[in-house]
């Protein structure tokens, strides 16, 4: 095959499919290029002689290729080849998973101490803790997420209470759903699922927030002024998640029981006889315990979310990574602290 003149994307158009053919037919032939008249190659040029290669299934002899097109025929065959022979990332051995994992605990530790350091030093550096922030903070993570917990708690009432009755109606009992599903919302489900809704809504927006800062370095920025990043973005996050979680557990109770009543009515209960049933079995404390438990989460989704927009690399891909990330660890986090909870309520029984 002779080529001549430009090599490029607006020539190659017209000569791929009969090269391709002519390439295909001649399988069991040498094949051979002649380039001495080429003027230019472009990426496209050297791919195209690639692919002519690839339908062959033989490299080609060169005659009098200029070392440009050489150079990018070059590049064209490794790309072939290496999407031609499906290239997988190298596994990762035991050692290196255990030393990855040892390093994202070190790091995690280390954020620890940066975070506690940071509220130590927080009277000198109030001015960096901009109020304005954090009730913006507080807004986001809390207000503008009510109506979500109100839906996704009365719904969770609802069908609790009606999955609960329908058994339990074949021994009479129906009138203790509204016990079981009064004590399993404030001291179990309610802060447990609040939590899982702040780590899905705000945690990943704390950490595409910050790993978008990270990225662009606005947080390099901050530190060449001399300003705290763990004082400006870190802390009024934490304290914002710390305060309204409280708040979305108390929400997501009274909405649940909200759809708990709405079953026990359409069974015939009256009013008076729920309200007495859920009054003598919730106790105090239950529900303070139900509000800790939602703030210590609260404390522990916004500390992860924060740590994996710092965490968060370089590419196209980068905040994807890091918002996954946070909301995944503060899934995992909340359900361990609630495993925790549970061993010291017992302890304490409480």
């Amino acid at each position: 095959m002779a080529f001549a003149g430009r090599l490029d994307a607006a020539s190659i158009g017209v000569l791929w499919r009969p090269a391709m053919r002519a390439a295909e037919r001649a399988h069991d032939q040498t094949l051979m290029f002649d380039l001495g008249a080429v003027s230019f190659s472009d990426v496209a040029g050297a791919s195209f002689l690639a692919a002519i290669e690839a339908a062959h299934g033989d490299a080609a002899q060169l005659i009098g290729t200029p070392e440009s097109v050489m150079a990018l025929l070059l590049l064209a065959r490794k790309a072939m080849q290496a999407s031609a022979g499906g290239e997988t990332a190298p596994r990762a051995t035991a050692r290196e998973v255990i030393a990855a994992a040892f390093g994202l605990l070190a790091a995690s530790i280390g954020f620890i101490g940066e975070a506690a350091m940071a509220i130590v030093r927080l009277p000198a550096r109030r001015r960096m803790l901009r109020v304005p922030d954090l009730l913006r903070y507080i807004d986001n993570a809390g207000v503008q997420s009510l109506p979500l917990v109100l839906l996704l708690g009365y719904l969770i009432g609802l069908i609790l209470a009606f999955q609960s009755a329908v058994p339990m109606r074949r021994y009479g009992a129906d009138i203790f759903v509204a016990n079981l599903v009064a004590i399993s919302l404030v001291r179990e489900l309610g802060p447990l699922l609040a939590a899982v809704i702040l780590a899905g809504r705000t945690g990943s927006a704390f950490a595409a927030e910050i790993g978008t800062m990270k990225v662009n370095e606005e947080i390099d920025a901050l530190t060449t002024m001399g300003l705290d990043p763990m004082t400006m973005l870190v802390l009024p996050r934490i304290f914002a998640a710390m305060l309204v979680m409280p708040v979305m557990t108390l929400t997501f109770d009274i909405a649940g029981m909200l759809g708990m009543t709405t079953v026990m009515r359409g069974f015939g209960f009256p009013l008076v006889t729920i309200a007495r049933q859920v009054q003598n079995w919730v106790v105090g404390s239950d529900v303070y315990g139900g509000l800790i438990k939602g703030m210590c989460f609260g404390i522990a989704i916004a500390a992860i979310g924060c740590r994996a927009g710092l965490g968060t690399g370089v590419g196209p891909r980068a905040v994807g990574l890091s918002t996954t990330a946070a909301v995944v660890g503060g899934i995992i986090a909340t359900i361990a602290l609630d495993g925790v909870f549970a061993l010291i309520f017992y302890r304490l029984d409480l």
